[in-house]
């Protein structure tokens, strides 16, 4: 997995084409009471940080899925999105998206 267009020190044979992943996290009640609190003393929401790492690495397994099913060896020009789904920051959604270009690699003896 790279968000750079290629992999340092491996050759990229084939592209397999376009991957991408999607995960949706609901937001609850509790979390949400607490991220207020933060908001008014300050400090870090760790339960919305909580969320945004089990939703991130959710998403790149599931790339990770996706590009396997297709052969790849490695994903390359991965970008990654955070968008909120419904709800005006009061119990909705986050939806993760990440996408990159399957690719297949030279074996690293290949590689002059």
């Amino acid at each position: 997995m790279a968000t750079t267009p290629m992999v340092p020190g491996r050759e990229i044979t084939e592209c397999l084409g376009i991957v991408s992943a999607q995960v949706a996290f609901g937001q609850n009640i509790f979390k949400d009471i607490f991220t207020e609190v933060r908001d008014l003393v300050g400090g870090r929401a760790k339960a919305q940080q909580k969320v945004f790492a089990d939703s991130r690495k959710a998403a790149f397994d599931e790339l990770t899925v996706e590009a396997r099913n297709l052969g790849a060896d490695a994903v390359v020009g991965i970008d990654l999105d955070f968008q909120e789904l419904a709800g005006g920051g009061k119990y909705g959604m986050l939806l993760v998206v990440v996408t990159g270009t399957a690719v297949k690699l030279a074996a690293a003896s290949e590689v002059s």
